[in-house]
């Protein structure tokens, strides 16, 4: 697990233990069939002590939310590159960072819009232009959810709604204007902040500045930073409103 001092229990994704809500029920899990389970703060100033402590173990078991390495003071690459030296070593590390970033990456919702479980507008960004124009796009025709790519603990993650409701019958009709006003709901910790399309734009490009206007999120936007190869990326889906109803989430554990 990772602890990011910055952050309220360490992260939004912990409870006041400090650990991941599921965290504890896995691991006593493990011992109740006979295993022994430890768990270990990966403190990333102690990362060769720390990397030296696990080589005794058989497998890991990796709870660090991506994004939170890096909120921590540590380097999500170093990381994962001593985990695959683990790897080598005969060690099994569940999930592996090569799994992480091919399974986790959420622009893997872009390759089915086109199938019938997709929707075709849904779109990924990694550079400004074409979030700016894609976004103004999107957001006029349908409520969104704006993903970032690091982290799955909601942090990052907007439901938008126009303030005015004005949207177009037809995907492409109409593009929104800088001024237009948006409502926001961020999936972390369900606030609700209110913005206008260029402040978004401005924030997610940039993150605090003047021209995103104030903003309430623990977050600092920044989302395209480092670009493709840093995992600087949004995905931009359509808002779903059976969400409500709950969501079924599915994992292949074999061929």
């Amino acid at each position: 697990e990772i602890y990011v001092p910055s952050q309220q229990f360490g992260g939004s994704d912990k409870s006041a233990s400090g650990h991941r809500y599921d965290t504890i029920p896995i691991a006593n899990g493990m011992i109740t069939s006979g295993m022994s389970c430890q768990l270990i703060h990966y403190v990333p100033a102690e990362h060769d002590k720390f990397f030296e402590v696990v080589k005794g173990f058989d497998a890991l078991v990796v709870r660090c939310n991506p994004g939170q390495i890096d909120a921590a003071g540590g380097n999500q690459v170093k990381f994962d590159n001593a985990m695959r030296s683990l790897q080598k070593k005969g060690i099994s590390v569940w999930p592996s960072p090569d799994v992480m970033t091919n399974m986790g990456a959420k622009d893997a919702l872009c390759k089915i819009a086109n199938l019938e479980i997709g929707l075709p507008d849904t779109l990924a960004y990694y550079t400004v232009d074409e979030f700016a124009a894609g976004f103004k796009k999107t957001m006029a025709f349908q409520p969104r959810v704006m993903k970032q790519n690091r982290g799955s603990s909601g942090e990052g993650i907007w439901i938008i709604h126009l303030k005015n409701g004005n949207y177009c019958s037809k995907f492409g009709e109409r593009s929104c204007t800088d001024d237009e006003k948006i409502t926001m709901m961020e999936a972390c910790d369900n606030h609700a902040e209110e913005h206008t399309v260029a402040e978004f734009i401005e924030f997610c490009v940039n993150g605090r500045t003047p021209k995103a206007g104030k903003w309430d999120t623990i977050g600092t936007g920044k989302y395209l930073e480092g670009g493709k190869a840093a995992g600087g990326q949004l995905v931009d889906q359509r808002f779903c409103p059976r969400i409500v109803e709950g969501e079924l989430r599915m994992n292949m554990v074999g061929d």
